[in-house]
């Protein structure tokens, strides 16, 4: 299936060879075109605050959707290949989540590489899901009703610190969302035959995975690195997994979530054959991208208010 004309037309504009050279010129460029996108969601209270994370204090935006107390909480973790992204360009992503699933959203601004390689960032996530658990009550929400999302590298994030929160004999979250997750598997026909899509293409997950692992390979740096290889995924969180037609990491996530189902797992898993990488972020500008996301928001809500 082709790519929806929309989002296909305004994918067009978008520069060719983005993540090429250094980190800082392919961040500066990321924040140029965030900078151009309108804020569609308004919501009752938006503020940034700092929380501990594995090392330092992490730059955190706190979402409310309304003066109710004790709503449920969502811990977000911002995509970028672990090399780019932030606050402020998933900030309408997470307005979204925090107006559809009507709860308080944490966005954590983890470190990134290659100032921060592996594996900074699955320590900050963990820290930043410890931290929710211990003081949800400072957010003004519900410590029992917590969930997990991000989109890409953040919802590698959210899988791996499922992980790690059964390794630490922690609560696991009531839903982990992922949206069109990387788990480290590499060799797959996805890769071969979206190796020029859209946004991501196997040059840039090339870049990424430079800066990300330090120059080292997956199989010198433990399972964490690379999820998809992980045996046992008993245990784990109910899962929402979102993938595109039109994506490198399309068979990877497809497998993740198979063998989560497979282990005892509640897994609901979409694809929208003509939808590519990172579509999310087009939620706002793409009406078929409103249409792909709403299935997500309504498991992420069911999952927060039973």
């Amino acid at each position: 299936m082709a790519i929806d004309p929309q989002l296909a037309k305004l994918l067009s504009f978008t520069p060719e060879n983005l993540f090429v050279g250094d980190a800082a010129t392919a961040r500066a460029t990321i924040d140029a075109g965030i900078g151009l996108l309108p804020v569609t969601t308004e919501l009752a209270q938006v503020h940034d605050r700092t929380i501990p994370g594995a090392v330092d204090a992490l730059p955190a935006r706190v979402y409310r959707p309304s003066e109710e107390p004790d709503l449920p909480v969502t811990v977000f973790f911002h995509g970028g290949g672990f090399v780019i992204g932030g606050l402020d360009s998933h900030d309408a992503q997470a307005r979204r989540i925090a107006r559809h699933a009507e709860c308080v959203v944490i966005s954590v601004d983890y470190r990134l590489a290659p100032e921060h390689p592996f594996p900074a960032g699955i320590e900050d996530a963990f820290a930043a899901y410890r931290w929710v658990l211990d003081n949800a009550a400072e957010l003004g929400a519900d410590p029992s009703r917590i969930a997990l999302a991000g989109d890409s590298a953040g919802a590698t994030l959210s899988a791996t610190t499922c992980l790690l929160a059964r390794e630490h004999g922690l609560p696991q979250p009531a839903l982990q969302m992922l949206w069109y997750p990387g788990t480290g598997v590499e060799h797959t026909a996805s890769r071969v035959e979206n190796a020029n899509a859209p946004l991501l293409t196997a040059a840039s997950i090339a870049w990424f995975m430079e800066h990300y692992l330090g120059g080292r390979a997956l199989d010198e740096l433990g399972p964490y690195a690379s999820i998809g290889t992980i045996e046992d995924l008993s245990g784990l969180a109910p899962a929402h997994v979102v993938l595109a037609g039109h994506d490198p990491l399309r068979d990877e996530g497809a497998d993740f979530a198979e063998r989560l189902r497979a282990a005892g797992g509640t897994v609901e898993c979409e694809l929208f054959e003509d939808m590519v990488h990172g579509f999310m972020s087009f939620v706002d500008l793409v009406p078929r991208c409103a249409e792909c996301a709403s299935g997500s928001f309504a498991a992420l809500h069911k999952a927060l208010h039973p």
